[in-house]
């Protein structure tokens, strides 16, 4: 009998112990999230190349693959155009996985407006994302992004 306590004891224990990092992981990459796409919809370019690791793959269904310095290129047109484009994370889509000695993997759909300066803001579109988070010595970059569903 003081054997089965014992593993239901270790079970209650390890399986609380694996929901806290969870939960801190999930945390981490929300908060993680917001910062960016706080960086993103204020066009802080500076910021926003921060979050992206040098040998980023940003892999898009309709625009197909592209790399760092193409990104960041993206970025400094979209932020000198005459139009505004904001990111919301859709609520209660995002998930998130830890990959092992490497980081995490966020699971989501989000919303894209946009709006030509002076006018009013418009729905693009809802889309579903992967990115790929890697953790260097505490410091959280996005390594791989696959966009998709558009």
């Amino acid at each position: 009998m003081n054997y089965f306590i014992s593993m239901f004891l270790l079970f209650v224990t390890t399986s609380s112990a694996h929901a806290q990092q969870s939960e801190n992981l999930f945390q981490t990459i929300a908060r993680m999230d917001s910062l960016l796409f706080e960086a993103f919809n204020k066009c802080d370019t500076v910021v926003s190349k921060d979050f992206f690791t040098k040998d980023l793959e940003f892999y898009h269904d309709k625009g197909g693959l592209t790399r760092y310095e193409e990104n960041m290129q993206s970025i400094h047109k979209r932020c000198s155009s005459n139009y505004v484009v904001r990111r919301e994370l859709v609520p209660g889509t995002m998930e998130v996985f830890p990959i092992k000695d490497y980081g995490a993997i966020q699971l989501g759909s989000h919303r894209f407006y946009f709006r030509n300066k002076g006018e009013a803001e418009q729905l693009d579109g809802t889309f579903r994302f992967v990115h790929v988070w890697k953790n260097e010595n505490g410091r959280w970059k996005i390594a791989r992004v696959v966009s998709f569903d558009h």
